[in-house]
């Protein structure tokens, strides 16, 4: 009837209609069709909502069923009645009657509970799966450094060898790959699988070491380049230094950290991927010896730049262009930035980068354990066109990304005006978008409150906290001990030691399971508590004293008070006539 309506429509023909004589014409016909069509239509509505209606019941149905049965199935009939709640909930309304016989759960829930102050992915919080990683990347480090594999806790027998040996064969493999040698690559993975199988026969007493250092270096000569140039800054190092140099350089960058956290924020920082990983921590390496002179800049310190009359260092400083004060609520210390006081023109490029590096390496002995990040406020108060700099930005960020790798807690930028919507269309382009997602504009003091409590944000920023930066010029002597080279020697010599003990556990740790690598773990972190102790006892022969040492937020032992009572002024001497004179 549709079809003949319409087509009665378009011809004009007229019909009867149904049940009466009256001829129905065209404009009656098409008020018919649209009364059909709108019947049709309702129609369909009510089956689809019908559908819809039965496969929600369904659904419903479907997840609340298993969910009761397997809620009954984990209840054990000893452990008395337990109020059901809905599967959909996060959490019971009520608590349960706990039976005796799941205590333990409840030990095991409470311990984690205590480790929720520990962010994922660091040696407190580790899977199976991550830890394996570890070991991985533990291992393949040890051979770059040229350490001999060996299993049991036991320190190797064989003597390293020289400097001479281990550069010869490192400057043979390294051109081997460079010129594309016949040499059949392996893979990092087959290599650190591998098993040396146990002989009564004693090993050759030479170059075991540069063995392992070299099969590393062929197995990762083929990771793929990334932005920062990496692969190539690997290459370098490896062509530049012995493995005994590179081993030196690791421990010197650790300092006062957790080694398995060292290590975690490169893998981390890649996505677990132990090849990606190790070419990127070398590269640090390299980078900080040989192109930035982090150990240079460190111990130089403040007094050594007012010494060599460093005015552009010494000018941001003064200023307080950034500093160090305070933690957020993540007990996370911040540093702030004024980006109002930056001019290109008052200081050199690479007294900037100086600077940088100076507050990173100093927001670094802030770190703990359980508190890894730091945060950062750019205060844009009243910036304008003539503060922006690009290369200094390019600069922090490659630091960040490529060099201090998951240091980066969380960025403010506060206050931004509407002119630094372009500039930050040209800054987002250059971020990884992990470090782009932990960037967050705030424009009031109650924004920031969000993650800062309101008093410990400073007066300058809105908050309650009566405080202000005001540098305090370095004091006579205060770096006297950096010329005791003596006593430098013998505190290294202890901490080698323990470096030592350290490595060995780590290769029992790697090498054994179950109980025999619990007992190696155990080890291993009674020694990295040593070597944290060992390097505050050095701190102060390799590293210039700072403000912060002044102030009191840094102590002698590395414990920290980022809100140092201020001194008490003297009380004013009270006078009356009688002591006139």
């Amino acid at each position: 009837m549709l079809r003949a309506a319409r087509g009665s429509i378009t011809r004009g023909v007229c019909y009867k209609s149904a049940g009466s004589g009256t001829c129905v014409g065209a404009p009656q016909l098409r008020n018919q069709h649209c009364r059909l069509s709108s019947h049709a239509s309702s129609h369909r509505q009510r089956n689809w909502s019908y559908r819809w209606s039965i496969t929600l019941r369904i659904a419903l149905v479907t997840l609340a069923v298993p969910a009761y049965a397997l809620s009954e199935t984990n209840r054990s009939k000893d452990d008395g009645p337990f109020t059901l709640v809905s599967p959909f909930a996060l959490w019971p309304n009520k608590t349960p009657n706990v039976s005796p016989q799941a205590e333990d759960n409840l030990s095991t829930i409470t311990t984690m509970t205590n480790l929720e102050k520990y962010a994922t992915g660091r040696p407190e919080t580790l899977t199976k799966e991550e830890e394996v990683k570890l070991k991985e990347f533990w291992s393949a480090c040890l051979k770059v450094f040229g350490v001999a594999e060996e299993t049991g806790g036991e320190a190797a027998a064989e003597p390293k060898p020289t400097a001479e040996e281990t550069s010869t064969e490192e400057a043979k493999e390294v051109e081997s790959v460079a010129t594309g040698g016949e040499k059949k690559k392996k893979s990092l993975g087959r290599l650190l699988s591998r098993r040396e199988k146990k002989t009564d026969a004693k090993p050759p007493p030479t170059n075991t070491g540069a063995t392992e250092h070299t099969a590393a270096v062929t197995a990762l000569a083929d990771v793929p380049e990334d932005k920062y140039g990496s692969t190539k800054e690997f290459k370098a190092a490896l062509a530049s230094q012995t493995p005994a140099e590179l081993r030196e350089a690791f421990w010197a960058m650790t300092k006062c950290d957790n080694p398995d956290g060292l290590l975690l924020r490169f893998l981390r920082a890649r996505k677990w991927d132990v090849d990606k990983a190790l070419v990127m921590m070398v590269a640090t390496m390299n980078w900080r010896s040989k192109e930035a002179d982090v150990a240079g800049v460190i111990k130089r310190g403040e007094g050594g730049a007012v010494a060599e009359e460093d005015e552009g260092f010494m000018k941001q400083l003064r200023m307080g262009k950034s500093f160090l004060h305070g933690r957020d609520k993540e007990g996370r210390p911040i540093c702030y930035v004024r980006v109002r006081l930056h001019k290109q023109a008052d200081q050199s490029e690479q007294s900037l980068e100086r600077y940088t590096i100076y507050i990173i390496e100093t927001a670094r002995l802030m770190l703990r354990d359980h508190v890894d990040t730091a945060a950062v406020v750019f205060d844009m108060t009243n910036f304008s066109l003539a503060n922006m700099d690009y290369a200094p930005v390019k600069f922090m960020i490659k630091c960040f990304e490529a060099h201090y790798p998951e240091s980066l807690g969380i960025c403010f930028v506060h206050k931004a005006p509407w002119v630094f919507q372009g500039v930050w269309s040209i800054i987002k382009g250059w971020l990884d978008p992990v470090v782009a997602s932990k960037i967050h504009f705030t424009k009031t003091s109650e924004e920031l409150e969000q993650f800062i409590e309101r008093s410990h944000i400073i007066k300058e920023l809105g908050g309650d906290e009566d405080w202000e930066y005001s540098y305090i010029e370095p004091v006579a002597g205060e770096d006297d001990e950096l010329k005791n080279t003596t006593r430098l020697a013998s505190l290294q010599t202890d901490r080698d030691s323990i470096v030592l003990q350290y490595e060995d556990y780590t290769r029992a740790w790697i090498a054994t399971d179950g109980e025999a690598s619990d007992k190696a773990r155990e080890k291993r972190t009674q020694l990295m508590e040593q070597m944290k102790k060992s390097y505050w006892e050095m701190d102060r022969h390799l590293r210039g004293r700072t403000i912060y040492d002044r102030t009191g937020v840094i102590k002698k032992d590395g414990s920290l008070d980022f809100y140092p009572a201020k001194k008490a002024e003297p009380a004013p001497i009270e006078t009356s006539s009688d002591d006139i004179d």
